[in-house]
Parts: structure tokens; C-alpha cells; sequence
């Protein structure tokens, strides 16, 4: 892989963002949206006194590791389908870069859009609620950074969908995360959930996350297991999607489908 290639990539990336107002509002108004709805409900909720535990400190930590996740994976996906809508794909890949330097671009830009969010949340949280991001210590980085490749892998995954079928695909960008949402316990434990659902939660990353998240909230105690399974089960997800994006893009070259994606 060469630097130069990936940062390039990135680059034109962030320089798309300077002038582009639906791109600033996809990592800025959206997010804060959600938390300023969530956040005065939780407000609301924690007055009504329904509950022994801080509900506002559970749905505001639920909302920015969710925001997260969902900025990591759009990072990639939405990118993607960028180069696509602007019939800038065939010009990237003409050239001498590789589709791991593609990647390595992709990974950088959600590092940097989770990032900014985490950070924007955060303080505005801080502003309004009086929430401390940092009150999960150390626990805060492992859970960051798993968020960030079950986000990588989701996005790999729904960008090789839209390779295969090409962009009537396309919905995948923006839909399928929600589908991962009623299963990975975002907003309650997966103990609330019906036991064969449970079975599946259990599969997906990002629930070793939230369920964590509650965890250190309660008693200030992640259980071991959480973050080892959660990196478990990302590793070996990130490994499949990626093979699984370069056997689509091998398909999709030798059948010359490439240029149907512009």
C-alpha cells in the first residue's frame, strides 16, 4: 500500500464536506437532532421518577455509541456510492490504486467522521444535560473502537452488496443499520427481548457494546467477557466482509458491470 494513494483519497473526501451542506447536516444535524429529542425526554422521564437508575444517562450513552456506529458505517458505504453518483468510480479505479489503499481511506475517513461526533455530542451533551462522556473511563476507548469496525464492516458489507446487484441497491446505504438496531439492545437490556431473539443479538458486536455501556453505568464494572467477545466477534466479521468485498469486485470486473455502476 502507498500513503500517498489513501491519503489522497481521504482528502478528496474532506475536501467534499467543505461545500457540501446535505454532507455537514448528515454528521451534524441529524445527530444533535436525536440527541436534543432523546435528551429532554430523558430529562422528562428521569422528573417522573419511574425508575431507581439515571434514564437519561442510559438513552444519552445509548444515542452518541449509536451515532457512532452509524457515522462509522456510513463513512464507508455512502463514500462509496459518492464516487458512484458523481461517475467518479471508473476514474478511481483506473488508476494505480488498490482496493486496499480503498479501504485503508474508507477506515481513516469513519475514524475521522466518529471522531467529530463523538466530540460534538459529547460537549453538547455536557452543555444541556450535564452528561460526562467520560464518566465510562478507560472502557470509553474499547468501546469506541468497536463500534468503529462493526460500522467498517457493515458499510464494506452494504458496499459490496451495491457492487453486486449495483445502485438499485443503493437503499442498503441508508436502511440497513436500522435493521441491526432492534437487535443490538441499543435503548434496553437484551434481557427484555424474547429468548430466541436473544440468540441473535448475541452475534452482533455492537450488543457486547450497549450492554457494556449500562454495565459500567450501574456498577461502574464491565464484565471481561463483553469486550472480549465483542472483539471476537468483530474480527471475524471484518475478515469475512472483506473477503466477501473482494470476491464481488473480482465478479464484478470480470463481467465488466463496473461501468454499469456509473
Amino acid at each position: 500500500m502507498k500513503i500517498h494513494r489513501i491519503n489522497a483519497l481521504l482528502m478528496r473526501h474532506i475536501y467534499l464536506f467543505q461545500r457540501s451542506l446535505p454532507r455537514i447536516m448528515d454528521i451534524l444535524f441529524w445527530p444533535v437532532l436525536e440527541l436534543l429529542v432523546w435528551g429532554f425526554l430523558s430529562v422528562y422521564l428521569e422528573k417522573l421518577n419511574i425508575t431507581s437508575v439515571s434514564v437519561l444517562t442510559f438513552l444519552l450513552g445509548a444515542i452518541i455509541f449509536w451515532d457512532i456506529l452509524n457515522q462509522s458505517q456510513k463513512a464507508v458505504s455512502i463514500s462509496f456510492l459518492e464516487d458512484v453518483w458523481e461517475k467518479n468510480f471508473l476514474n478511481i479505479f483506473v488508476s494505480p490504486l488498490k482496493l486496499s489503499e480503498f479501504l485503508s481511506a474508507a477506515a481513516l475517513l469513519a475514524l475521522i467522521r466518529i471522531l467529530l461526533v463523538a466530540v460534538i455530542l459529547g460537549v453538547l451533551a455536557g452543555l444541556f444535560y450535564h452528561f460526562n462522556i467520560f464518566q465510562f473511563g478507560f472502557y470509553l476507548i474499547p468501546f469506541m473502537a468497536n463500534l468503529l469496525i462493526f460500522g467498517f464492516s457493515l458499510g464494506i458489507f452494504t458496499t459490496a452488496i451495491i457492487l453486486r446487484f449495483g445502485t438499485a441497491a443503493q437503499i442498503l446505504a441508508f436502511g440497513f443499520i436500522v435493521l441491526i438496531q432492534p437487535f443490538s439492545a441499543v435503548f434496553y437490556p437484551v434481557s427484555s427481548l424474547p429468548q430466541y431473539i436473544q440468540y441473535v443479538s448475541y452475534l452482533i458486536p455492537s450488543t457486547y457494546v450497549f450492554e457494556g455501556m449500562r454495565a459500567v453505568t450501574s456498577s461502574g464494572v464491565l464484565p471481561v467477557w463483553h469486550l472480549v467477545l465483542a472483539f471476537a466477534t468483530n474480527i471475524f466479521y471484518l475478515l469475512l466482509v472483506v473477503w466477501f468485498f473482494y470476491r464481488m469486485f473480482s465478479s464484478v470486473k470480470v463481467r465488466g458491470r463496473l461501468m454499469k455502476l456509473d
